[in-house]
């Protein structure tokens, strides 16, 4: 399928490894070039090479911490004008409701909504202006089906997508179209760190807690960095114009719900 998006330019956040990886791939087999960022210089610039050799696209790199209001202004200031956003960051560390006080929760927010929300409302103006413009917000499975030790996750990704739904409605009009994508585990090295915690909790092997989460997944497997990738290069395309404010959820079937 052509997704109707060649020679258009993308940001895609935290996109040296893990998801953001897998978004910035497809988005570039698309034909799309790229605005690569994430903290890690090394990782960065490698993954870059490797997408420049592979699909012949202008990628430039921005090593920054999105999740600060520094990071944020390099990022965009290298960025100029995009048509295409991909919002992503890592996910706050697993603990229980007792273990988190304010400033865990500020810190959350900071990296999970706000950060996104401002990468939003300096971009999407620009993109109402030409008429076109793609904003996919990577956000999780757990908006729509708790995850107990992921509470900080839930609160501050639950609250991005009440500032979507709202948001996306206002700009489609525009020719923007904003969604988001919710994954569940994905082979990654967040799932790593999520199997390790389990690991070591039940005194059993890395395998084995990886295979007691594949059986809570009807698919009976993680999923990849690529077919999420895929997923954000459609939502990103042309064909998704009519798609506004929707959450889509990559989770194998593990969320157990009619709607």
């Amino acid at each position: 399928m052509d997704l109707g998006i060649s020679g258009k330019r993308a940001l895609v956040c935290a996109s040296s490894k893990g998801l953001g990886r897998g978004c910035a791939e497809a988005l570039a087999g698309a034909g799309v070039h790229l605005v690569m960022n994430a903290r890690g210089e090394g990782a960065l610039e490698e993954a870059a090479a490797e997408i420049r050799a592979a699909h012949g696209v202008e990628v430039a790199t921005v090593a920054a911490d999105i999740t600060t209001e520094e990071g944020r202004a390099r990022v965009l200031e290298a960025a100029g004008e995009v048509d295409i956003l991909v919002n992503n960051a890592g996910g706050p560390p697993p603990g229980m409701w007792t273990d988190w006080e304010r400033e865990d929760f500020i810190k959350a927010l900071d990296a999970n909504m706000l950060a996104p929300i401002a990468m939003i409302k300096a971009l999407v103006p620009g993109m109402m202006e030409r008429g076109w413009g793609r904003v996919v917000n990577i956000t999780s499975q757990s908006v729509k089906s708790p995850i107990a030790v992921l509470g900080l996750s839930n609160s501050a990704r639950a609250g991005l997508t009440g500032y979507v739904a709202g948001t996306s409605r206002q700009v489609a009009g525009k020719g923007v179209i904003m969604n988001n994508l919710l994954p569940g585990i994905h082979d990654t090295a967040r799932a790593e760190a999520l199997d390790s915690g389990v690991a070591e909790r039940e005194g059993i092997t890395m395998e084995e807690a990886k295979a007691q989460r594949c059986a809570t997944i009807p698919a009976g497997r993680y999923g990849t960095p690529q077919e999420f990738g895929a997923m954000c290069a459609f939502l990103s395309s042309q064909h998704a114009g009519f798609m506004v404010g929707q959450n889509v959820l990559l989770d194998g079937g593990a969320v157990n719900a009619t709607l």
